[in-house]
């Protein structure tokens, strides 16, 4: 689909309203994507929604300069990031800065699709070949399940995904899993990717949790929907865990249900610096991820993004992942 047809295609569209370990780390370090992390800067004027200033740990800018400081160690060669604000402008500035970083491969804005600009801003931004798509979900007292009950809120994800472009969930809980199940069925070509699932609240209640394991088995059929391995690491009862043997079964789970195709990889970062530093929570993941055969490896650190987000290489590291 052309960019310059995306207003006219919105018109049209209103018209019509458990394996077992396999320990096989690769032999040589393989390139990463790291499809989650966050970029802002608290010291521009008029500041930011999000950290909160008291945030001692996060309240510092957040930049590809040092992202890429503390990633390109472990094998990242570029980042997705995705928009942590629900300010307008603030989609026009991490497009700035991804477009003059290149190890950002692209961005998730933060967009609402029933709003009556939502087609021309969504053109404005599809005018950059980074911009990859939306985030809809748990943030910002937002409710995806009621949100898709509105015909201009359909509307709105039916030219995401006429464009191509990914609508991307945010913090999952038992009420957004079957909203996501509600929105595929609406619009059953657009991709969706489900982020941090292995933070989701799970019932403890047993005919709550058959329900939230149903869905999921429901949504791991259908083709268009990923699964993003972030937000791993967790506190306990105020305790951190850095060892791989205490996610394992949660893992499992999830890799059992939606499949090493479907699955991959995002740090979170600096989000991620609440619980560990960046070393931290990548080896964590790439601990899990050892135990599983070299080519289920790749997909994971890389080749799903590309399936995902359709990202295109910037640099000559990143083109030999591809």
């Amino acid at each position: 689909m052309q960019r310059r047809d995306l207003l006219k295609s919105a018109a049209m569209l209103a018209g019509a309203s458990a394996a077992s370990p396999l320990l096989q780390a690769l032999p040589k370090p393989m390139p990463v994507i790291d499809a989650h992390i966050h970029l802002f800067d608290p010291t521009r004027p008029g500041g930011i929604p999000w950290p909160e200033k008291t945030d001692t740990v996060l309240y510092h800018p957040a930049l590809p300069t040092r992202y890429a400081a503390l990633a390109r160690p472990h094998g990242i060669v570029g980042a997705i990031a995705v928009e942590c604000s629900s300010w307008l402008i603030d989609n026009f500035w991490l497009q700035d800065v991804a477009e003059r970083n290149p190890i950002m491969l692209g961005f998730i804005g933060d967009l609402l699709p029933e709003a009556p600009d939502f087609a021309a801003t969504l053109d404005r931004l599809y005018r950059s070949p980074l911009f990859l798509g939306i985030r809809y979900g748990n943030l910002w007292n937002r409710d995806l399940g009621a949100a898709i009950e509105k015909p201009e809120f359909r509307l709105g994800l039916k030219l995401l995904a006429h464009a191509g472009l990914v609508l991307e969930t945010a913090n999952p809980n038992p009420a957004l899993i079957t909203a996501v199940l509600k929105v595929s069925d609406r619009i059953p070509d657009l991709r969706i990717v489900i982020d941090h699932l292995p933070h989701a609240e799970v019932p403890t209640d047993a005919p709550a949790k058959a329900t939230y394991d149903a869905n999921l088995r429901e949504l791991a059929h259908r083709p268009n929907i990923y699964v993003k391995g972030s937000e791993i690491v967790q506190s306990v009862a105020g305790r951190v865990s850095l060892d791989v043997g205490f996610y394992v079964a949660s893992l499992d789970r999830m890799w059992e249900t939606f499949g090493e195709d479907r699955i991959f990889f995002g740090s979170d970062w600096p989000n991620s610096d609440t619980l560990a530093n960046y070393a931290d929570t990548f080896s964590v993941a790439q601990r899990y991820i050892a135990t599983r055969r070299p080519a289920a490896q790749q997909k994971y650190f890389w080749k799903n993004s590309i399936a995902v987000y359709k990202w295109r290489p910037r640099t000559p590291e990143q083109a030999l992942s591809v």
